[in-house]
């Protein structure tokens, strides 16, 4: 099984110099040894890869991960139907490597793998 547990922490950024732990995103993701999205199995059981945001100042936000236009988005369960809070570029999961994420209302942040393991 290759489904990896993912925590994203914000990177550096103008407001947290020093990143955040406390701003973080938890994947579950189907990963190939190289750490890049196993896409076969993401579109055989796309239900089982979920997000879940965590920001100290917002509510939770819970969802799934999905491919759309070239990109990974993650949707939400709550509010609107089918409402897209985050996407990024899909690029490879290795702990410590940086993502740059596009955050509803259109605001970029950086995060960094923080840890990677294998998914239960």
């Amino acid at each position: 099984m290759n489904w990896k547990s993912i925590r994203l922490e914000l990177g550096q950024t103008r407001e947290f110099p020093n990143g955040s732990a406390s701003r973080a995103y938890l994947l579950r993701l189907p990963l190939t040894a190289e750490g890049a999205i196993d896409v076969a199995t993401l579109d055989r059981t796309p239900e089982q890869a979920t997000v879940r945001r965590l920001w100290p100042s917002e509510p939770d936000l819970s969802g799934h991960a999905v491919r759309r236009d070239g990109k990974l988005a993650f949707i939400a369960r709550q509010g609107a139907a089918g409402e897209a809070f985050s996407e990024f570029d899909a690029r490879p999961f290795n702990e410590g490597t940086i993502l740059t994420i596009l955050e509803r209302g259109g605001r970029l942040l950086p995060f960094r793998v923080a840890e990677l393991r294998a998914a239960r």
